[in-house]
């Protein structure tokens, strides 16, 4: 296990962290890397077991927890009652819950709407050159998002303010100001959504939140931090993934000449598979050891962190030929953008649909799309996504 020094918010390394990672994964699958005093996997195999090893998991272990500083009570209190940062029992039992809500059918059904909204956004496209991460990348999400919630499409922007501000805690530029306006978000979010579930709580409606309020299990619901937890994690973890995904595959589809049969009925799913492998929206996410762990030729001792670089999974030569290549014609193989195991994203069916859609209405819609100017990532490092993307129509 080699040292490895790199910061994450060196521009260098958020526009392009791919030969960080293949010189990292040369070298052996896990390594330390100094800035973060972390050990950090690198390769597909180590990553994708560490995933869906039982002994791994989110939540801190009970003798490392320490006392929430106050700064950061609201965010907390949300972050406290998140499935994503829980394990064992209550994770099973609120995962269960959701997915009595967040079904497969629901979803789906979801299709012929986000169909509309595309061409709604591309209709009121401005006419010149546009960002189209503003346009239409972070429009779609967040608009399906909150429909499905119940959660009326005038308050988008406002969902996009606070899932912006919350989600930036868990970027390696994260500092007090940054801790303090995740904080303010979580708390105005929570209020915003206490008055909105207790007012589906009296007149029930056909969406997601009052469903989620129907669901039982063993004759257990969801209580109300859960259920403001549960849809804060849905808005944020879904938008935040999906506009990245979006931008990023715009880019690449540009970039490679958006050929019209990468974008047909039956090649969509290869194509956002491979966006999603190619370049993914989360380049790394923590586990903590729960035991001594034996993972290959590493070994995790229990109180253990280790750093799964999403990332590097996906560039890894001992899964697929000229990773570095964008193909998306390429067999489609398992990935981990979304993860794997019993913490696979619940939203990624989701996540999947608005892909597969939205790229080729826009493709479709805007025959002659091309960049107006050179791409750039943003400084968001544990996520990568761009700072804008302007296009000509």
């Amino acid at each position: 296990m080699t040292d490895l020094h790199q910061s994450p918010t060196d521009p260098d390394f958020f526009q392009n962290p791919y030969p960080f990672y293949a010189a990292a994964r040369a070298q052996g699958a896990v390594h330390r890397w100094v800035e973060y005093d972390l050990d950090c996997a690198f390769s597909h195999a180590v990553i994708n077991a560490c995933l869906r090893d039982g002994r791994l998991g989110r939540e801190v272990p009970e003798e490392l927890r320490q006392p929430t500083p106050e700064h950061l009570r609201d965010f907390y209190a949300i972050d406290d009652n998140s499935m994503l940062e829980l394990e064992g029992a209550r994770h099973t039992r609120l995962r269960k819950l959701v997915l009595r809500a967040f079904t497969s059918r629901r979803i789906a059904a979801l299709g012929p709407e986000i169909e509309a909204l595309c061409h709604d956004l591309i209709d009121r496209f401005p006419s010149g050159d546009h960002d189209l991460l503003h346009s239409y990348a972070s429009r779609v999400p967040v608009i399906v998002i909150a429909r499905l919630l119940g959660i009326p499409d005038d308050m988008a922007d406002q969902l996009l303010r606070w899932s912006n501000d919350m989600v930036a805690i868990y970027q390696a530029r994260r500092d007090r100001a940054v801790e303090i306006a995740a904080n303010t978000a979580a708390r105005d979010f929570a209020s915003y959504l206490s008055d909105y579930i207790g007012t589906r709580r009296k007149t029930p409606g056909d969406d997601l939140i009052t469903h989620l309020i129907a669901a039982e299990e063993d004759g257990e619901s969801l209580s109300t931090p859960e259920l403001i937890a549960t849809c804060v994690l849905l808005l944020n973890a879904g938008h935040e993934a999906t506009v990245h995904t979006m931008g990023n595959g715009v880019k690449a589809l540009l970039e490679n000449g958006a050929r019209p049969e990468w974008l047909a009925p039956d090649a969509i799913e290869g194509t956002v598979e491979e966006i999603l492998r190619y370049d993914p929206p989360l380049h790394m996410f923590t586990r903590y050891a729960y035991a001594d762990v034996e993972i290959g030729r590493f070994t995790l001792k229990r109180g253990q962190q280790i750093g799964l670089m999403l990332g590097a999974a996906g560039r890894d030569p001992q899964m697929w030929d000229e990773p570095d290549r964008f193909a998306p014609t390429r067999p489609v193989k398992t990935h981990v953008a979304f993860g794997a195991g019993r913490h696979f994203c619940v939203g990624a069916p989701l996540a999947r649909l608005e892909l597969q859609i939205a790229l080729p209405i826009l493709f479709e819609r805007c025959p002659g799309l091309s960049l107006a100017e050179t791409p750039r990532y943003a400084n968001l490092y544990h996520f990568h996504g761009l700072e804008r993307l302007v296009v000509r129509v």
